[in-house]
């Protein structure tokens, strides 16, 4: 299971999902639905950019959940969670989430050291970037910049 908001998905996402799909027979990447946060694109459209931009890889399938991440993991038979790691910081969190989802349903967590050309890369910097008119190409896919054009328009 790779979860996250994927708010939008971006390069330094791919490279997990895609390093994670080769040590795993089936890779579940799940997009949360969080009722208290509103994004740039619905999860409906965070879901369709997800499922073109894995489509050439046969073991991953995209779907959505909301509530303990635990319990989607139960629900799919997903027994570990991937997560990405760009800095130290980022560890911090993340180690006191795997202990809780071992603790609450036996999940382990497999944390993966981002590729250094991602290391700095997160979607809110993308969006903010995109936003201001910065290109943004060489962090995501094609069709998210697309999106991102589409949706953001730089202020005058």
């Amino acid at each position: 299971m790779c979860p996250g908001s994927f708010d939008p998905v971006t390069n330094g996402h791919l490279d997990i999902i895609g390093r994670a799909s080769r040590l795993f027979d089936e890779v579940i990447v799940g997009v949360l639905i969080n009722q208290s946060k509103s994004g740039l694109f619905s999860v409906e459209e965070r879901i369709d950019m997800l499922r073109e931009v894995t489509a050439s890889y046969d073991n991953v399938r995209v779907e959505s959940f909301r509530g303990l991440l635990v319990d989607f993991c139960r629900a799919q038979r997903a027994t570990v969670l991937i997560k990405g790691l760009r800095a130290v910081s980022d560890f911090d969190y993340e180690l006191q989430m795997a202990q809780m989802n071992i603790g609450l349903a036996g999940v382990e967590t497999l944390f993966m050291p981002t590729n250094p050309l991602y290391s700095f890369l997160s979607s809110s910097l993308v969006k903010d970037v995109a936003k201001w008119g910065g290109d943004v190409t060489p962090h995501v896919p094609d069709l998210v910049h697309e999106a991102l054009k589409a949706r953001l328009v730089p202020p005058a």
